[in-house]
């Protein structure tokens, strides 16, 4: 059984609050299967990167990154598209000047 998305995404912003970033919730969606989207920005280098949660195999969540840009207004782009044709979307943004993303599950590269 998967846990609910609210629970998960409770879990994903304390432990980026406890790795000493900034985490937030700017879209809640359906509390018990919604899909999230993670936008990571490191003030640093002022990069940004979008991660969308997927499904593999035998129901293992994996992440993905859906933008290959680096540009903030490029991925608040593809969230407002998402947003659009997925009420039950959630939104989580970190901001981490070392620029992780506290995600545990395996993030596919570009």
């Amino acid at each position: 059984m998967e846990i609910a998305t609210d629970v998960w995404v409770g879990a994903l912003i304390r432990r980026a609050q406890l790795g000493g970033a900034f985490a937030t919730v700017v879209r809640k969606g359906d509390a018990r299967a919604g899909a999230v989207l993670v936008k990571l920005f490191n003030p640093r280098t002022r990069q940004a990167a979008l991660f969308a949660s997927a499904w593999q195999g035998e129901g293992e969540r994996v992440w993905m990154q859906p933008v290959a840009s680096e540009a903030e207004a490029d991925l608040d782009d593809y969230v407002e598209r998402t947003r659009r044709y997925d009420p039950d979307l959630w939104v989580v943004e970190i901001e981490d000047g070392e620029g992780r993303h506290f995600l545990t599950e395996p993030v596919e590269p570009r």
